[in-house]
């Protein structure tokens, strides 16, 4: 067998993992896949044959990858209204349930990283998003990620600090019970359906925040409170003629389509049996990538 056969072997046996590194760091599956050709074309060109951990030689060239990628993103975004701030783009959602659902995809999401922790994510800074994705969840030392960052050890910990801080206000343990969290959602779904103002009090809580991401040709719209939610849930059901229950990052959420095209993707994070945020991707391109069908 070739070194070069050999080497694409080793390189697909880790892609998994390096995909669900590009994934968390970038909320992109188009980019994240990218970001994962990069590192292999940065591989073909390297003499790795002292690299004694390759997984972890090609965890921190994918990081940095993503690295370059986010500050470019950030560099082309303008500075953000006031009143913009909280409407941090939703990130691509990974969505179970459906047959069309590609497999591959349901591994980036294996231990369950939901679509509120990734909307944290997009709001920290890239800096703050490596040291926090690579310590935090996959356990790279600071000492290898330091050099990505052109970084001492200690400030680079230091990142990795304040955006856990930042995580763990933000974004606080949801249920965990699945069966509960259909439970909540199947009630949000029938109410909805049935113009049931009263009945979708009783499962959304007070202060419930509601983020909807329409991309480039629809303003993103950020509501408060659970009259407010409650009202736009009701308009919104009677244009999805087929909404279908679905694990959305795997937790429990919801499809829309009219007349086979998606309209959305809802993901709900649920506490003591209420939604406290119901996240919603309507942009129509981003849409139509994920390829869900009925």
């Amino acid at each position: 067998m070739s070194e070069e056969i050999l080497l694409a072997q080793r390189f697909e046996a880790e892609r998994p993992q390096l995909r669900s590194v590009a994934y968390r760091m970038l909320g992109s599956l188009a980019e994240s896949e990218d970001a994962v050709q990069e590192a292999w074309l940065k591989l073909s060109r390297t003499d790795v044959s002292d690299v004694k951990n390759l997984g972890a030689w090609l965890t921190t060239v994918v990081g940095r990858v993503c690295l370059d990628m986010l500050r470019s993103r950030t560099s082309r975004r303008e500075d953000p209204l006031p009143e913009q701030e909280e409407q941090a783009r939703i990130p691509d959602p990974v969505v179970s349930g459906l047959a069309t659902v590609n497999p591959e995809q349901e591994i980036l999401v294996a231990d369950s990283v939901g679509i509120a922790l990734m909307i944290v994510l997009e709001t920290l800074s890239p800096a703050e998003r490596l040291a926090f994705v690579l310590h935090d969840m996959f356990d790279v030392p600071f000492d290898e990620i330091a050099p990505v960052l052109g970084r001492t050890s200690a400030s680079t910990r230091q990142l990795a600090s304040r955006a856990r801080r930042r995580v763990q206000d933000a974004a606080p343990p949801a249920d965990p019970d699945t069966t509960r969290k259909r439970q909540v959602v199947n009630a949000f779904l029938t109410a909805s359906r049935g113009g049931d103002f009263e009945a979708l009090l009783t499962v959304l809580d007070p202060e419930v925040v509601a983020r909807s991401d329409g991309g480039t040709l629809v303003p993103s719209v950020l509501r408060r409170g659970a009259a407010d939610v409650a009202s736009q849930a009701i308009t919104f059901a009677r244009f999805a003629a087929d909404a279908r229950l679905v694990l959305v990052n795997g937790t429990p959420g919801v499809v829309s389509f009219a007349e086979g095209r998606p309209l959305s993707v809802m993901s709900f994070t649920i506490r003591d049996g209420r939604i406290t945020a119901l996240d919603i991707l309507t942009d129509p391109s981003r849409l139509t990538a994920l390829g869900l069908t009925t």
